[in-house]
């Protein structure tokens, strides 16, 4: 089992800006409210295939997209929708997507596990465990050759410290000093085994020691922490001294995935970690310092609201691809 949070209190003392703290709580109201309403549209057959949901680590997804500028990629797993939002990806495209339909970010054909967008330089949704850890060191290596200072961030889980890829991208990322910022989104469990039964260290930080490069954990239930971390990592990787290793700390409140019996941890663990949400954490401090007031609150909630309906609304009224263009994007279109 994994071992529960220390539930000390984390408001006494901090201090955030209003409107700063306001656009993080929207932003993790955001994630939270649509990925309770993509298991709504999942139990109405609405959205197929599989479904990886990001409840719980919102605070990892919405603090590291404050360090990042607009030219950065982000590339992430199959458990994307939180960083697609972060980044900027628009949720009706999003929806429309997870629909299948020709309206969504990847013309339907991706769905909730490959959300892409070129726009915000959103490079996925990638569906095989460790998989895009390479794919972020070429595009790095690209930008460096290129004399480009943007920074290539790269999210996975703690499965993914286990790959073979890990290692490599980890290897070559020191070795040619590149500018990738790697985020751990350590939630201790690889689908359902728990960190301490398949990992001999832990510590995953540790790891990056063996190539030499840097290494930081954070709490990642708390949204400031992780702001300050992350801004701390990309002014390292952004100033040329190479690759970064972050690793966040925090729990996914369902199972590892909609089809997932979630036979491996207790109701009562899930509920521990409920007392550390970084949702009501960040609402609380903003609370006990004046700045949010209840109604405040409500503003808020119904914006997001509106904005899932909307997006609801979007991918509902969205077009089915027609057949005689499933043979498309097989092979690159050449431009003229």
């Amino acid at each position: 089992m994994l071992k529960e949070p220390k539930l000390e209190a984390k408001v006494e003392g901090k201090v955030v800006d209003a409107e700063h703290g306001r656009f993080l709580l929207h932003q993790m109201l955001r994630i939270r409210r649509f990925e309770e309403k993509c298991t709504e549209l999942y139990s109405a057959t609405k959205i197929r295939g599989f479904l990886h949901l990001y409840d719980g680590e919102e605070a990892v997804a919405v603090g590291v997209m404050q360090a990042l500028r607009p030219e950065d990629a982000v590339l992430a797993t199959y458990r994307e929708h939180g960083q697609a939002l972060a980044c900027g990806v628009s949720m009706n495209t999003t929806l429309a997507e997870m629909y299948g339909k020709q309206e969504g970010c990847a013309r339907g054909r991706g769905g909730s596990m490959h959300l892409f967008d070129a726009a915000t330089h959103f490079y996925g949704g990638n569906a095989i465990v460790g998989g895009h850890l390479p794919l972020a060191v070429g595009m790095a290596l690209a930008n460096k050759k290129r004399g480009r200072t943007a920074v290539t961030c790269c999210f996975f889980g703690d499965g993914a410290v286990q790959e073979g890829e890990f290692h490599e991208s980890m290897n070559l990322a020191a070795l040619w000093q590149l500018p990738v910022l790697f985020v751990c989104e350590n939630n201790g469990y690889a689908m359902g085994v728990a960190l301490e039964l398949s990992e001999a260290m832990p510590d995953l930080a540790r790891k990056a020691a063996a190539y030499d490069v840097p290494a930081a954990t954070v709490d990642g239930m708390d949204v400031l922490a992780v702001v300050a971390a992350a801004q701390d990592a990309a002014d390292y990787v952004r100033r040329g001294e190479g690759p970064f290793f972050l690793v966040c700390k925090t729990y996914r409140y369902r199972a590892h995935s909609m089809f997932d019996a979630e036979l491996y941890r207790s109701k009562d663990e899930v509920e521990t970690w409920r007392q550390q949400d970084p949702i009501q954490q960040l609402a609380s401090l903003l609370q006990a310092q004046g700045s949010l007031s209840l109604a405040d609150m409500d503003k808020l909630e119904q914006e997001v609201r509106a904005e899932i309906d909307t997006a609801v609304a979007f991918a509902e009224a969205g077009t089915w691809e027609p057949i005689a263009e499933l043979e498309r994007f097989v092979y690159s279109e050449r431009r003229a």
